[in-house]
């Protein structure tokens, strides 16, 4: 039987994805900033975003000097907001310590804020041809049916087992060491596009011969499905306040938690604590019911019941540096959740 690696990169040359933006030209930076866009997101989504923030920030220095406000703006509606603040902060740490480069080092690069093992492998691999193995989600999927290996794969006793499978095939000498990012990128690109979560290519597959899932037909099974659990439900309230020139007043969020240092509507986690708030600072018209917001997190869902009321600007909230009136075009220059921009955009116009 041909070699794992072999036949994969036969299968990439003719099938793989090759006009992937970040190819195009593949530098440690743009590699860098579509791993890490890449994480928990799908590529047909990824690719507007990564056009959009490298034609505004195209190189490490100039997104280390950006400021966060700009790097949030062009991740809004990207979801997980940890990436761009971990993104921002890394790359400052890039100028301050390595001359504005990416460290080569895989040991270095995982020191830095949000890249972990697999990240940096995959950055290491593609950015200089290192031989170095990956396991994000996809290569996790088509290893533990080609292998069989069951569990979870977030358990850590079947993580190891496949990275001990990814390192065994990365490091087989058949691969040769010019064409492992190649490798890397077809090990990706099985996944999305084939060996995929349900209904798989089984029979476009150039592992499928000995493939223990498909052969023991157990595709479906494999890899284990994570164990249920039921998410947790919480409710909020926000505040929509117009200003007599009909700007709405946003807060920006806390450092820490849920859409850290994000711009939002003023939120409340009690209707009385909102009445409360708002009786202090705000002369304001009677309240405008709007339909309630429902947005899942990874760990619970989140239930927003908006308010929207006109009111006269107070120096409680002029004066605050975390507060700000905004207009249409402000609020396109802010980075803000999703579901708030979306409400937003209904209120205002896209």
């Amino acid at each position: 039987m041909e070699p794992f690696a072999s036949r994969l990169l036969r299968w990439f040359d003719v099938s793989g994805r090759h006009d992937l933006p970040w190819q195009h030209p593949r530098t440690p930076y743009r590699v860098w900033l579509s791993e890490v866009m890449l994480q928990q997101t799908q590529v047909r989504t990824v690719i507007p975003y990564f056009e959009r923030f490298v034609a505004a920030l195209p190189g490490l220095r100039e997104l280390a000097d950006a400021p966060l406000d700009q790097v949030l703006a062009l991740w809004s509606g990207l979801g997980y907001y940890s990436r761009a603040r971990n993104l921002h902060a890394a790359a400052r740490l890039c100028v301050e310590h390595f001359d504005g480069e990416l460290p080569r080092d895989v040991e270095i690069l995982v020191s830095l804020p949000g890249i972990g093992p697999s990240t940096a492998a995959a950055i290491a691999a593609q950015a200089w041809n290192g031989r170095h193995a990956i396991l994000d989600g996809n290569v996790k999927r088509v290893l533990a049916r080609y292998h069989g290996v069951e569990g979870w794969p977030g358990l850590p006793a079947v993580e190891r087992m496949l990275w001990e499978h990814a390192r065994r095939h990365v490091d087989d000498p058949v691969l040769p060491t010019h064409r492992i990012a190649d490798y890397t990128q077809a090990q990706m690109d099985l996944g999305a596009v084939v060996c995929t979560r349900s209904r798989p290519s089984c029979a476009l597959c150039p592992l499928q011969h000995d493939c223990i899932a498909r052969i023991d037909g157990r595709i479906d099974e494999l890899p284990t499905r994570r164990p249920g659990r039921t998410l947790p439900q919480r409710q909020a309230h926000v505040l929509v306040l117009r200003d007599p020139t009909r700007r709405i007043l946003l807060q920006r969020r806390p450092p820490v938690g849920i859409w850290a240092s994000l711009w939002s509507l003023p939120q409340f986690d009690t209707s009385q604590a909102r009445d409360t708030w708002l009786a202090s600072r705000f002369i304001g018209s009677e309240p405008k019911a709007m339909p309630v917001i429902e947005h899942t997190f990874s760990h619970y869902h989140l239930r927003l019941h908006p308010d929207e009321r006109g009111v006269t600007i107070t120096d409680a909230v002029r004066d605050d540096p975390d507060s700000a009136w905004v207009d249409r075009q402000g609020i396109a220059s802010l980075g803000i959740p999703a579901p708030i921009r979306r409400l937003l955009d209904q209120l205002l116009g896209p």
